[in-house]
C-alpha cells in the first residue's frame, strides 16, 4: 500500500515535492486556460506545456499522454501529463478510469514515488474524486509514495492521510 501525503496546490505545494520521483498531470481538452497544478507547472516551465497544447502535439484528448522533463525548474524529474477528454463532460466513472490507468503507466514507467492532483470537473464531485483515487489509482500503482495536491474540498475526505 503506498503511503499518501498531502500538499497544497499552488507554488509553495510543488515546491515542497522533493525526493518525488515524478508528478501526474491531468490536463483536459477544454482546459484553456490551464487549471490548477498544471497552471502552475506550465508557469514554472516558462509556457512549455501551454506551447505543446497550440502546437497540437499534445491536447488532452482521452488516453492522449505527454512526458516532459522539469529541467530542474520543480523539485520532480519527470512530468507526465495525461489527456482527460472534456473535463465538461467528467463523471465519475471516466475519472476512476483516467486515475486507474495513469496508475498503470506510472508503474509501468517504474515510478516509484509520484505527486497528482485528483482532477475535477463536470460531474465528478468531492466524494467521487476521493473513491476514484483510493479504487481506480492506488490499487493500480505499484509504488511506494504518493504526493497528492489537495484543495480543502478533498483532503477532508481522504481517510489515512498525513500531511
Amino acid at each position: 500500500m503506498s503511503q499518501t501525503t498531502t500538499h497544497d496546490i499552488g507554488l509553495e505545494g510543488l515546491d515542497s515535492l522533493g525526493g518525488v520521483d515524478a508528478l501526474c498531470l491531468f490536463v483536459a481538452e477544454d482546459d484553456r486556460p490551464l487549471p490548477t497544478s498544471a497552471g502552475y507547472v506550465d508557469w514554472r516551465l516558462c509556457g512549455t506545456l501551454s506551447r505543446v497544447l497550440k502546437n497540437g502535439f499534445f491536447t488532452g484528448a482521452k488516453d492522449d499522454w505527454l512526458l516532459l522533463p522539469s529541467d530542474g525548474k520543480l523539485p520532480v524529474p519527470r512530468i507526465f501529463v495525461v489527456g482527460l477528454g472534456s473535463r465538461q463532460k467528467l463523471d465519475a466513472g471516466a475519472l476512476s478510469e483516467a486515475l486507474a490507468n495513469a496508475g498503470k503507466v506510472l508503474s509501468r514507467a517504474k515510478v516509484d514515488s509520484v505527486a497528482l492532483e485528483v482532477p475535477f470537473g463536470g460531474r465528478a464531485e468531492d466524494a467521487a474524486r476521493a473513491d476514484a483515487y483510493q479504487k481506480g489509482f492506488l490499487p493500480a500503482f505499484k509504488g511506494g509514495r504518493v504526493a497528492l495536491l489537495v484543495d480543502k474540498g478533498l483532503v477532508r475526505l481522504l481517510p489515512g492521510r498525513k500531511g
